[in-house]
């Protein structure tokens, strides 16, 4: 696929993977809407890739306005190419401290907003006869881990929604790729933390100590979109994780319960520091 003159949605673009992701997209000659809830991030997004694209507030929970963004771009160009359902958000802490509302939250972002962006995209795309959607999940969608157990039930979901689609699409020429990374260096480390968590240590310490560049990962995902790759998963740790978790998934929730047990202590400790 060469992404020149392609039209692309991508979702969560105001930072992280999806500002990651339309500046290749725009790099490689493709048309972005960088969607965010956050309009002045998306604006900023979009004002830094000058021409090749423009800004839209998007709040993907509401499937209305995901399918009034998908209808305006095929108004102004006639098709839509390549749909990015990548706007996510994750809560860290023990399960019972997390709300109702919290679990809400982040079905409804995670998950419904994917389920809302491909409601949107998919039967038009059936309809061009070509397409390409593309569903940001997590390394967290592959193997569970304690601590995020929301983050984990909604990008398992993912998962398994991509590679259910796939199976349906790619044979009427539609694409769907899953991208599953460890750790990126996002502000979602930064956020959502319940409790004394500590996200950015609870992830890095998974995988070596480093997030993985996200720029690095948007060039990742545009060249599995060239091969039709039905998952990306990175880094190459990464990719050794998933395999231990099908092989041993036992083992690994006994590593994983004496990992929480260490994060459990070293919260307690980063508590008593603050008061």
């Amino acid at each position: 696929m060469s992404f020149a003159g392609k039209q692309a949605i991508v979702t969560g673009a105001g930072s992280g993977i999806g500002a990651a992701l339309c500046r290749a997209l725009v790099g490689a000659g493709a048309h972005v809407v960088c969607t965010d809830i956050d309009g002045e991030a998306a604006e900023r997004t979009a004002a830094a890739l000058g021409g090749g694209a423009r800004a839209a507030r998007l709040d993907v929970t509401d499937a209305g306005a995901v399918q009034a963004v998908v209808n305006d771009v095929v108004d102004r160009a006639g098709r839509l190419d390549l749909m990015f359902n990548n706007a996510g958000i994750c809560w860290g802490g023990d399960t019972e401290l997390l709300t109702l509302d919290q679990w809400n939250a982040i079905i409804d972002i995670n998950l419904r907003g994917v389920v809302h962006g491909v409601a949107a995209a998919y039967p038009l795309m059936l309809r061009q006869g070509h397409g390409h959607i593309v569903n940001t999940a997590s390394m967290a969608g592959l193997a569970a881990a304690g601590q995020i157990t929301s983050y984990v039930t909604t990008k398992h979901a993912v998962v398994g929604l991509s590679m259910a689609l796939r199976s349906e699409a790619v044979p009427r020429g539609v694409g769907v790729l899953v991208v599953c990374p460890a750790a990126v260096e996002t502000p979602i480390l930064d956020k959502g933390a319940i409790g004394g968590f500590v996200g950015r240590d609870y992830f890095l310490q998974t995988q070596g100590g480093k997030p993985y560049d996200a720029d690095r990962l948007a060039q990742d995902i545009l060249r599995a979109v060239e091969k039709n790759k039905a998952i990306l998963v990175k880094p190459r740790i990464a990719r050794v994780q998933w395999l231990f978790a099908r092989m041993a998934p036992t083992l690994l929730n006994r590593m994983s319960m004496r990992f929480i047990e260490g994060q459990r202590a070293k919260q307690v400790e980063a508590r008593a520091k603050v008061l």
